[in-house]
């Protein structure tokens, strides 16, 4: 049995990448694993003030909120699937303030700067979503940004993105198809797959 941890940095609670990450649980829970649901949107989190103190005392310097508590399960995790709408071909500002809060958590530096790696062996999923009509916003990078940017972010962390699922255009389409269905279920088998 693994522990996998949810972030649905969604806004809307019945929105395309909510339903593709529900999913994606529910297919995980089926399979007898321990899943842990975060809404991002929903979670008190200050922004990052940049002061570099975390490096040193590998804590943060802000009061303890929301961001904290996210990283602990973070970091008991086994994998992680990580949902974002695109705003402007990225992940959410709700996502990227968390991901910023939790810096020494992810990854750790040694004296001479180079970074150190903190979650080796997890593996992760991407969810994305666009209103960009299908090609367009595959080629100009839309949902696919949104990949580039939580794959920097695990890149550096030591784990590895073993998949994605986007989806263009959901204004005209907003209803999931039998493809993104079946996706969703495969990349949640994977990320626990051995």
């Amino acid at each position: 049995m693994k522990n996998i941890v949810i972030l649905n940095a969604s806004p809307r609670q019945t929105g395309l990448v909510s339903q593709m990450l529900g999913i994606m649980r529910d297919e995980l829970q089926a399979m007898g694993h321990r899943v842990e649901w975060v809404d991002v949107c929903r979670l008190d989190v200050k922004p990052c003030m940049g002061c570099m103190k975390c490096r040193e005392s590998l804590r943060c310097a802000l009061p303890e909120d929301d961001a904290q508590r996210t990283l602990a399960k973070v970091q008991q995790c086994d994998a992680l699937i990580i949902g974002s709408p695109t705003y402007w071909g990225n992940m959410n500002g709700q996502l990227k303030v968390l991901f910023d809060r939790w810096v020494y958590g992810m990854m750790g530096e040694r004296p001479n700067g180079i970074p150190i790696a903190l979650h080796k062996g997890k593996r992760a999923v991407v969810v994305s979503t666009c209103n960009t009509v299908w090609p367009i916003g595959r080629i100009f990078m839309q949902t696919s940004g949104v990949v580039r940017a939580v794959r920097e972010v695990c890149y550096w962390s030591g784990i590895k993105v073993i998949g994605s699922v986007q989806k263009c255009g959901t204004r005209t389409h907003g209803q999931l198809t039998h493809h993104h269905i079946n996706r969703c279920r495969k990349m949640a088998r994977r990320v626990v797959r051995k």
